[in-house]
């Protein structure tokens, strides 16, 4: 696929996009869902050569080709590393899926209800290589914890400042202000968000677009207006902690917007599982799934 191809499936491609982008923090965390327990690795280097293993497993599985899984977010260390052989962006091209590498370099310490990202130090020499690599797109993540206006300003001011950087650089950057789901305050804050993100979809030069990746808002269908933004290519649903039937199911309310679980997709996934029982689990995951982002 080249960048066309990419774009018009992302576009309009009917699925979603699964987020095996799991960093150093969250990886022993996931590898215990996956039923790898601690004392099975030692070190950084045996703890990402496990957790590859499972990425690879799930992307060579049958049904993670069987073209419902439109995009795949990548960790960098995934980007560098080969399935079947092949660097995995190829590998991914292969099965028809649009390969997203993670840029953000974790979260600051809480401010104004929100939690930043940290300083993007490394970004340039990232953005080089995914370019190099054949990356479709990237993602950044930061947290919002309340419905505090001059926090959710920044956040959003943030990620569109370093989604122009990514523009530049080729990539197609999805921006990821997540709303933490046990905000009390959600309701009035994604207002809030999406009033702010707007203003700065509004201010994006002609012939600029970004994707987002939101938390399933409280009020069904409340981002449809982003969806249907002309310099919005596809808003896309973070599961956020919510199983993938609690995930599935508020999805479903919100047309027009397509999942990009992590959790949601992986959770009954083992390794000590057959080959046919890992395909039969993530299959079902998958048309549960691409169900819901048919809405």
């Amino acid at each position: 696929m080249n960048t066309a191809d990419m774009t018009a499936r992302i576009a309009s491609g009917k699925g979603f996009i699964a987020a095996l982008d799991q960093s150093g923090g969250s990886t022993p965390k996931a590898l215990r869902g996956y039923g790898v327990l601690d004392d099975e690795w030692s070190g950084d280097e045996e703890m990402f050569g496990k957790i590859h293993e499972m990425r690879s497993r799930v992307i060579t599985a049958p049904s993670f080709a069987n073209g419902k899984v439109i995009g795949a977010i990548l960790f960098e260390r995934t980007m560098d590393s080969k399935v079947d052989g092949k660097p995995t962006a190829d590998a991914l091209k292969d099965r028809g899926v649009v390969p997203f590498i993670k840029v953000d370099q974790g979260l600051a310490d809480e401010a104004d209800g929100v939690q930043l990202m940290k300083p993007l130090d490394k970004l340039p020499a990232l953005l080089e290589k995914s370019v190099a690599n054949g990356m479709f797109g990237t993602k950044m993540r930061s947290v919002i914890k309340s419905a505090n206006p001059a926090g959710i300003a920044a956040i959003v001011a943030q990620q569109f400042e370093v989604g122009n950087q990514i523009i530049d650089a080729g990539l197609m950057p999805m921006l990821e202000p997540e709303y933490d789901i046990t905000a009390e305050d959600r309701a009035k804050g994604e207002e809030i968000l999406k009033s702010e993100i707007v203003k700065h979809l509004d201010a994006l030069p002609d012939g600029r677009q970004i994707m987002l990746k939101l938390s399933i808002p409280v009020t069904a269908n409340l981002y449809k207006d982003l969806i249907d933004h002309p310099k919005v290519l596809r808003v896309v649903a973070l599961s956020g902690g919510y199983s993938t039937e609690e995930a599935c199911a508020k999805l479903e309310k919100n047309h027009g917007m397509i999942a990009s679980f992590s959790r949601g997709l992986l959770q009954d996934l083992r390794a000590d599982q057959s080959d046919a029982e890992f395909d039969a689990t993530l299959g079902k995951a998958i048309d549960s799934i691409c169900a819901a982002s048919s809405s």
